[in-house]
């Protein structure tokens, strides 16, 4: 009767452990984390008798959660990749919204800005264009600077993202490492016992974690054997959580760039570590991380080098000019000053060639007395006997004579006072410039350089067909802007199949050109002299020629001739009057609108107008932002399937755990019925006995 007895109270104590499971799956099948549990039996050892064994009952041997480590490990991957592209999304479309408008983007102030040129070239006196062009001009300035203002909100809104995500990384890390104290705590006072829900709590902590920062989590070992703690690394193997240690992650000033919020490591020894970014990919700071530095640092680079081509470009042709009173023009926009991080005596940085210019940062090192300059991608050593590399050096350093490291459109002056250590001067010269653009405060509708300094007359005592145009001036020389043209007046005389300077005109050469196709840019052909021939034949659809002073002092202008001059016949050049209804200088500024003037080829040649440079910056974006929604559409998809994967094995289904109540249930009836039995049993024994 004891035996019977016994594996009744086996059952019965089984059954009840079955029926707290199952109604612990079913309170639980909302939790968030929660795997489904289930609970092991086992048949007790068997009793020998004559007659064979005889089972002794039931034992509980375990309460195990439902937990597969690769489906685990395929749902946090997803979960990772679709919270990067989720957090890059969520910043890309705010650019791609206001870059894309058609009402507050670039475009239409570009267009209505290079309208107030045209209408300057179609009257150059009038007061009222010039004043409109002024007015134009300002109102471009103001588009540059509002869409700047906008993205760095949108730069504001990412470092302080990314400083509340740093900040949930380290309240996670050390929940994880609290709960580890708590598992192995109960683990071993349970002979080593999995504590399911404590694990499933823990788990709960890392798939937060992981959605926040790509992290790896190795199980702890004692003696080799788990002890339920385990350890989280980030990025090439830095230590996060270390069983019950803790190291505490940081955003602090960039050593590159202090304006700048980087991520530093502090272990709990003290010692801090930048790491870079490269290495935090994946989760919400990864996305931010990329974000920032693939499209918002991008997309402010292109707007700022479309400022600054257009400055450049725009003033260099306005000084070239004269205005209303007869005076050489000056600059119509201040020019953006390259900022160099950190601010050094000694450094000066000055555009030099704004086709060239790149739209990534700069970096100049110097290393054992030899300078580096990175731009583009590449890094280049300055070469001082090389006239045809990247990064050419000159002067000797001191405070008269600079060191001058000339590439990538830059000239940058480093003197005797111009020191620097690692790792180097950071140099910015499109990061602020839609920023810094205005139109110059002393530019007035008199003072617009609509004309052209240098005029041509053809004497109408010339008895050939010879005909003077498309006068382009190269520079001014040494008069500068704001002064007086000096422009000599002279002769230039055809005879004997050759165009002369006058004997007078000692200090000017002139000099046949030739249009270089890969370029684009007209050449010199033969040496400079006095005399050039010109074959009023061959050459009648016309030739093209500069006049340059000898020491690059005074004016070097290119012309055209074309007809059929005799000898003797003049063409008479001088300064243009004041006051004159002169446009050609103003045409050449309405000329910029449609000018390749940017992002210079491999063969050194402008590939992009202001308008198409915008465009690109936009296809960029929006191409950019469409990737990173498919991509986030993507990953949502494979988490769904993943999850569901997930599910199937570990998730709580309740038709399944209702029919458990039901068959537990009987369980435990049937396991009192025995007991029932073996007492009725015993009792007649007892009856007979009397």
């Amino acid at each position: 009767m004891a035996g019977m007895l016994n594996i009744g109270v086996s059952g019965l104590n089984a059954a009840q452990a079955q029926l707290n499971t199952t109604s612990h799956n079913i309170t639980n099948a909302g939790t968030v984390g929660y795997h489904r549990q289930t609970v092991g039996q086992a048949a007790r050892p068997p009793l020998f008798t004559g007659a064979g064994f005889f089972g002794q009952g039931t034992d509980v041997t375990s309460v195990t959660r439902s937990y597969n480590q690769f489906l685990e490990n395929q749902v946090l991957q997803a979960d990772n990749r679709r919270a990067q592209y989720g957090a890059y999304s969520a910043q890309i479309g705010q650019i791609n919204n206001l870059l894309a408008d058609s009402t507050t983007g670039l475009s239409p102030a570009l267009a209505n800005f290079f309208a107030g040129v045209q209408e300057v070239a179609s009257n150059p006196t009038s007061v009222a264009a010039r004043q409109s062009l002024i007015s134009n001009g300002q109102a471009l300035a103001s588009r540059f600077q509002s869409l700047n203002t906008r993205l760095e909100e949108v730069r504001q809104g990412v470092e302080g993202g990314i400083v509340q995500t740093v900040e949930s990384i380290n309240t996670y890390a050390k929940a994880i490492a609290e709960m580890n104290q708590r598992i192995v705590v109960a683990q071993a006072g349970g002979a080593g016992t999995p504590a399911n829900d404590l694990l499933d709590q823990r788990d709960q902590l890392l798939a937060e974690l992981n959605k926040l920062v790509q992290i790896t989590v190795v199980d702890e070992t004692d003696s080799g054997k788990a002890n339920g703690a385990v350890s989280v690394f980030i990025g090439s193997g830095q230590p996060l959580v270390l069983r019950g240690t803790v190291s505490q992650f940081q955003v602090i000033p960039s050593a590159a760039d202090p304006q700048r919020g980087a991520i530093s490591l502090t272990a709990p020894g003290g010692n801090t570590i930048e790491i870079a970014e490269s290495l935090l990919s994946g989760g919400e700071l990864g996305g931010l991380l990329e974000f920032r530095k693939n499209s918002l640092d991008r997309a402010q680079n292109e707007l700022g080098l479309i400022a600054l081509g257009i400055t450049e470009t725009f003033n260099a042709q306005h000084r070239l000019g004269v205005d209303l009173e007869g005076v050489l023009g000056g600059d119509f926009f201040s020019a953006p000053v390259p900022a160099v991080i950190p601010a050094t005596a000694g450094v000066r940085v000055a555009v030099s060639d704004v086709k060239s210019v790149v739209t990534t940062d700069y970096m100049l090192e110097k290393v054992g007395g030899n300078f580096w300059l990175s731009f583009g991608g590449q890094r280049f050593a300055a070469s001082a006997t090389d006239p045809d590399a990247a990064v050419r050096l000159s002067g000797a350093g001191t405070a008269d004579d600079p060191y001058v490291v000339s590439g990538g459109g830059l000239e940058i002056e480093v003197s005797a006072a111009g020191n620097f250590s690692a790792p180097g001067l950071l140099i910015q010269p499109t990061r602020n410039a839609a920023r810094d653009i205005a139109v110059e405060k002393g530019v007035t509708a008199r003072t617009i350089a609509a004309g052209s300094p240098v005029a041509v007359e053809v004497p109408l005592t010339n008895q050939g067909s010879g005909k003077v145009s498309a006068v382009e001036v190269r520079s001014v020389g040494a008069d500068g802007a704001g002064d007086l043209p000096g422009v000599p007046e002279f002769e230039l005389a055809f005879a004997s199949g050759s165009l002369s300077l006058p004997a007078t005109l000692s200090d000017y050469s002139i000099q046949r050109l030739s249009l270089n196709s890969t370029t684009g840019e007209w050449e010199p052909v033969g040496a400079a002299g006095t005399s050039v021939p010109f074959n009023a034949t061959s050459d009648a659809s016309g030739a093209r020629f500069r006049i340059s002073h000898d020491s690059n002092t005074g004016y070097t202008f290119d012309f055209e001739l074309s007809g059929a001059p005799k000898d003797g016949d003049r063409f008479d050049f001088a300064a243009t009057a004041a006051g004159v209804a002169d446009n050609r200088n103003a045409v050449a500024l309405g000329g910029l609108q449609t000018k390749k003037v940017l992002l210079a080829g491999d063969n050194g040649r402008a590939t992009a107008t202001f308008q198409s440079s915008y465009a690109q910056t936009v296809s960029t974006v929006g191409n950019k932002t469409r990737e990173v929604q498919v991509n986030e559409a993507a990953q949502e998809s494979l988490l769904d399937q993943a999850t569901s994967a997930r599910d199937s094995v570990s998730g709580v289904n309740l038709d399944e755990e209702a029919a458990n109540l039901v068959r537990y249930q009987l369980a435990y009836q049937a396991s009192a019925r025995v007991m029932t039995v073996a007492q009725r049993l015993f009792d007649e024994l007892i009856s007979i006995g009397r």
